[in-house]
């Protein structure tokens, strides 16, 4: 009779003990995100090209806006090699932090209990698209 009682329970321990909750996997990814951004190195906004020697100008512009206006400054090869991975870095840093947005939200509107609404909150609402 006991055996009979615990085997289904067992079961249901067993079963729900192997998988993970939304929350728990929503969890690890935004933990995982948070690893990545602390080895993100250099970081610069802005723009840099080759343009190659006789282009008229600097061979290695770096251009970005400030209050609204773009400013030019003229690199070496080495800063131009430079700020092209810290551009890389700052473009990562902000696709990493989109994502950890996107899962932010994810988890305020899913684990947390919402106001009574009419209808419901479309993805594009809650920024989830």
């Amino acid at each position: 009779m006991a055996t009979a009682l615990l085997t289904p329970m067992l079961h249901f321990c067993f079963m729900n003990s192997h998988q993970t909750s939304p929350s728990s996997s929503r969890r690890k990814e935004y933990e995982r995100l948070q690893a990545q951004l602390a080895q993100t190195g250099w970081i610069s906004e802005g723009y840099v090209q080759d343009r190659g020697p006789g282009a008229g100008g600097s061979c290695y512009p770096w251009t970005r806006k400030v209050k609204g206006k773009t400013i030019c400054v003229a690199l070496s090869k080495e800063q131009y090699e430079w700020l092209k991975e810290a551009i890389a870095n700052w473009r990562t840093v902000q696709e990493t932090l989109r994502q950890m947005q996107r899962l932010s939200r994810e988890e305020l509107f899913e684990a947390l209990p919402n106001p009574k609404r009419r209808k419901r909150l479309g993805k594009r609402v809650l920024g989830l698209v």
